[in-house]
Order: C-alpha cells, then sequence, then structure tokens
C-alpha cells in the first residue's frame, strides 16, 4: 500500500523523513528511465520541488506547518496555468501561447498550503476523452499492467499517485475525468461540485461541468486534498456506517454489452457491500436508454468546448488528435 498523506505528516513531524528526502524519492521515481515518468509528466519542476522541498523543511524546524500537506509531493495535470509557462493542456498547438502571467488559484492553495509541486502531468488531449491516450506526448502505462490504458483525462495524474512520483494528485472532472483513471489505476477520486473549486486559469473542456478534483491513495487524502482546492478548514469526517445505505442500480442502458470481466466485478463490489448492510436495489429507469437520441448531435461540454476550440482549430486545427 502506498503511504497516506497522515502518515508521511506524521514521519515528517516525528523526523522520520524530509521534505527534502521525500521529493528526491519522487523526483528518482519519475526520472526513472524504467518507470513511466516520461510518459505520466509533461513538465518536471526538479529544481523548483527541491527548493520548496528545502525550505518546507526549515519552516517545519520553525514551527511553521500550514497544513498535513507541508512537505508532500504532488503533481498537477496539465490545463493549469503556472506562473512563467505556457499552458499546453496535453497539446502541441498551444506550444506558441504566451507564458502564463500567474499561478491558478487551486495551484496557488496547494503552494499556500506547502505542498511541493514535483510536475505538470499529461492527460488527454484537452481532456477530451477518457481513455488516456495521447499521441503528443505519449500514454503512460497502468500500475496494474503497463500495457493497459490508464483512463483519463487524467491519466498521468492516476499513474503518478499510482507509482509514487507524487502522494497525491490535481486532476480535472467534467465527465468522469478524475473518477476513471482513479479506478483504472487502483486509487481514489472526487469530484466535487462544480464552481466548489474555482477553475479561473485552468484551460477548460465544459465550462458548466468542469470540476477540480483529488486523485490520492484513500477518501481521507482526497478529503485532505478536496479541503486545500477549496480554500475550505481540512476537517476529514468520521467513516459513515454502511448498514442501511440505499444504492440504485438501473437495468437500462448501462449493462447494455457489459464486458463480462467488468460485471463479474461489479457483481463481487455489490455483494461486498450487501454483506455489510448495504440494501441494493434494481430499478426501472428507461430514460436512460434516450441518451443516444439527446447527445447525438452533441452535448454541453462538445458545445462549450467548441466556443472554446473554434479559433484555435482554425490556426492549427492540423495538430490536434484526430481523435
Amino acid at each position: 500500500m502506498n503511504p497516506t498523506i497522515l502518515q508521511l505528516a506524521a514521519d515528517l513531524a516525528a523526523g522520520r523523513t524530509t521534505s527534502r528526502q521525500l521529493a528526491e524519492e519522487a523526483l528518482a521515481r519519475i526520472e526513472d528511465p524504467k518507470g513511466e515518468g516520461k510518459r505520466a509528466f509533461i513538465k518536471v519542476y526538479r529544481t523548483q520541488a527541491l527548493a520548496a522541498a528545502d525550505a518546507s523543511d526549515l519552516q517545519r524546524k520553525a514551527g511553521l506547518v500550514p497544513s498535513p500537506l507541508a512537505g508532500i509531493p504532488v503533481s498537477i495535470k496539465n490545463l493549469c496555468d503556472v506562473a512563467g509557462e505556457t499552458t499546453l493542456s496535453g497539446s502541441r498547438a498551444l506550444d506558441d501561447a504566451p507564458p502564463a502571467t500567474r499561478d491558478a488559484p487551486v495551484v496557488a492553495r496547494l503552494r499556500e498550503a506547502g505542498a511541493v509541486i514535483v510536475g505538470s502531468t499529461n492527460m488527454s488531449e484537452f481532456a477530451f476523452t477518457g481513455v488516456g491516450a495521447n499521441p503528443h506526448y505519449g500514454t503512460p502505462g497502468n500500475p496494474a499492467d503497463r500495457t493497459r490504458v490508464p483512463g483519463g483525462s487524467s491519466s498521468g495524474a492516476a499513474v503518478s499517485v499510482g507509482d509514487r512520483m507524487a502522494v497525491a494528485a490535481l486532476g480535472t472532472d467534467t465527465g468522469g475525468s478524475v473518477r476513471i483513471p482513479a479506478a483504472l489505476c487502483g486509487i481514489t477520486g472526487f469530484k466535487p461540485t462544480a464552481r466548489r473549486v474555482p477553475i479561473d486559469d485552468v484551460v477548460p473542456l465544459s465550462t458548466s461541468l468542469d470540476s477540480i478534483g483529488p486523485l490520492a491513495n484513500s477518501v481521507e487524502d482526497c478529503a485532505i486534498v478536496d479541503a486545500v482546492f477549496a480554500a475550505e478548514p481540512i476537517s476529514v469526517p468520521e467513516a459513515a456506517p454502511l448498514a442501511g445505505l440505499r444504492f440504485a442500480i438501473p437495468r437500462h442502458y448501462v449493462f447494455d454489452d457489459v464486458d463480462a470481466t467488468v460485471g463479474k466485478a461489479f457483481e463481487r463490489a455489490c455483494k461486498a457491500l450487501a454483506a455489510k448492510g448495504v440494501k441494493i436495489e434494481h430499478i426501472d429507469l428507461p430514460q436512460l436508454t434516450e441518451l443516444p437520441t439527446i447527445n447525438s448531435k452533441g452535448t454541453f461540454a462538445a458545445a462549450e468546448a467548441y466556443a472554446w476550440h473554434k479559433d484555435l482549430i482554425a490556426r492549427r486545427g492540423n495538430e490536434y488528435d484526430p481523435n
């Protein structure tokens, strides 16, 4: 099991490790030629990360520990503005854009919490698919099986956590872009309510639906990082009892042509929940079968993405991934 934020925070507090050591270990994994760092990261902030780690260690000695994330390596998705850098969003078509003049608010909040940002992670180009493939920067291999896709669009974010190149990651989610790679890579992801975390200075997919969310090693870790993202007091609630919760499983559409391996895994999960007292009910939801017709001419995400992309497509559309 990968160490959690609170485990590492306790190690830092007790002097069993240092932020410098954690940063060096994360960077070594990123730079390992046998690893996935080259495909999981588009930019690596080695010099800045080590400087931030050293600063964190000095602050800790002075009794300044701004949050449980202080001194802990994190990664950020490649669509967030970082002062002085060109924001690429996993594409080549933005390489002539001017450098950002400031950090995105969510990046600034990570820095204020004392997090050590080790790099900017690879992603599906412009966050537009859930597979995680990227023809420009490579596709990072899934931690469980390098021949499998990591899921997207926050592909590098999930692999960075799964491979211990970061303890937690900043991802974005419109229709699954945090939750899909977290699920496929065996970690935890959380999509908060849209607008709870500001999306200013973040390249959009759908301005109505985009959310910034954490990918990490546990629900507890996600709660900590989410609170930092939202500039809220960090408070990890007690685990709620499962007994008595009701889960509804729709009979229509979502299980049509389900892969047999996926179906068996889903059934195992349902049985495990039921054994803990969860009430699972199968319900009719035939409206779901209308989705292909409703979405046949596009979705919120497609329409809002086109509004943002149309000028760039006119100028450099031949450099987009045709998929």
